[in-house]
């Protein structure tokens, strides 16, 4: 992924964690916000990776 996460990509996370946990009703924004911090800590991850920082 280049750049911040967009709306999609968050969204797509979340659609797989709910999934993954098996489908809970009414808990929409607790996946919301954990795929966004997971997608956020995955770029500053591979930011820290990058050639221009080694």
């Amino acid at each position: 992924m280049a750049g911040p996460p967009t709306q999609k990509d968050i969204e797509r996370r979340a659609y797989h964690l709910w999934q993954q946990a098996g489908m809970p009703k009414g808990r929409d924004q607790e996946f919301y916000l954990e795929a966004e911090r997971q997608l956020k800590e995955e770029l500053i991850s591979h930011e820290l990776k990058t050639p221009d920082t080694l």
